[in-house]
């Protein structure tokens, strides 16, 4: 990878790991209601990427489905679960995804998962459930509950994206905006309360907070790393992505005062790794 573009994944992982600091900031400091939130993001998004709507792909209701459960789902859980939940917490428990995604993958698929990825799935899992450990018993806190449900509906939304050919990045964003604001629109109105209060009273803070989870986090940063993916293997890029969680648990330490002891440090370990077992192919070895 070439020192260009090496940085620009630095970039893009510091701004996906700062939008998770910027979203536990909007839903507690700032007061926004959490799927109001959301829904404001994909509004911006969709206002941005609406012209690649079109050609729509097909079938439909697929890429329908897919952009409410990576959109709608997984980032509507997240905000919910960061009212409580650290982000540094999260963005561990969050990792579940890759393991999640390799099992969805061979029930909907029919892909296989050798001995290897086994452990890394269980590595993972044990650096999760770690984290959410405490000497009395697990604190099954809703706030991580709700961080694994997302992480569980973008994994089922990654499965069935892999059904899909010839979506391309912008139109791809468009598509789960449009699939997405909808819904949280009429959740956030069904659910939740205040939102013009929290609005007027947080007042630019809260635009800030939008407008840089919409633009930065979503259409830049996605944006350049689908970039990043037609250019190079996914070999060398699953092993980078793992700055993403680092960058947002350093964040959460130095933004928003989370606290880091030696057991998240060691869940993250776990989990980080596990995730580097499954996400990376290595090379066979050779035979005779």
């Amino acid at each position: 990878m070439s020192p260009r573009d090496f940085l620009i994944f630095v970039l893009v992982c510091l701004a996906w790991g700062l939008n998770n600091v910027v979203g536990k900031i909007a839903v507690t400091q700032l007061g926004c209601p959490p799927l109001a939130f959301v829904a404001a993001r994909f509004a911006i998004v969709g206002l941005v990427t609406w012209r690649w709507l079109q050609p729509a792909p097909r079938p439909l209701w697929r890429i329908a489905a897919i952009g409410l459960l990576m959109g709608g789902g997984g980032f509507a859980f997240l905000a919910m679960g960061l009212r409580t939940a650290s982000p540094s917490a999260a963005a561990i428990v969050m990792q579940i995804n890759v393991p999640l995604t390799t099992l969805l993958s061979v029930a909907m698929l029919g892909e296989r998962v050798g001995p290897r990825r086994g452990l890394g799935i269980l590595l993972t899992m044990a650096g999760a459930l770690l984290v959410i450990w405490r000497p009395g018993g697990f604190d099954l806190s809703p706030g991580l509950l709700l961080v694994a449900a997302g992480a569980a509906c973008g994994s089922l939304g990654a499965v069935m994206m892999k059904q899909m050919a010839d979506v391309r990045p912008l139109q791809f964003q468009a598509w789960v905006s449009f699939a997405s604001f909808f819904p949280l629109l009429a959740s956030s109105l069904l659910f939740e309360s205040g939102q013009a209060g929290a609005a007027l009273a947080a007042g630019w803070p809260l635009i800030a907070a939008i407008l840089y989870s919409a633009l930065v986090g979503s259409v830049l940063a996605h944006t350049a790393f689908y970039g990043l993916i037609a250019r190079y293997e996914a070999n060398l890029i699953a092993p980078l992505t793992l700055m993403t969680p680092l960058a947002t648990i350093g964040l959460g330490v130095l933004i928003t005062g989370d606290a880091f002891d030696a057991r998240m440090v060691a869940g993250a370990m776990l989990a980080m790794a596990g995730v580097l077992v499954v996400a990376v192919q290595w090379p066979e070895r050779a035979q005779g």
